[in-house]
């Protein structure tokens, strides 16, 4: 894992374990890992799952990802319009 993904993980785990903390830390990765969905053992766990389950908690099930978010267009017209390089 290189330093940005860590730096990463752990501002945005700092908030998540504040709120609990009386677990431990593979307690809180276990939680984690339950509530994404993952049934594997914790040294299965990759950092992807841990970042998107951390920024995806508390949100509904029909919220956009955060990195598809700034690529989304509401209308078809612009983006077919922005594909073909017609519009930035």
């Amino acid at each position: 894992m290189t330093e940005h993904r860590i730096t990463e993980l752990l501002a945005l785990l700092q908030p998540h374990w504040q709120q609990s903390p009386e677990l431990s830390l593979a307690a809180l990765l276990d939680q984690l890992a339950k509530e994404a969905g993952f049934s594997g053992p914790l040294a299965e766990l990759s950092d992807d799952i841990l970042i998107y389950q951390l920024k995806m908690r508390g949100e509904g099930q029909d919220a956009m990802i955060p990195g598809l978010v700034k690529d989304c267009e509401t209308d078809f017209k612009t983006a077919l319009l922005k594909a073909r390089g017609v519009l930035k």
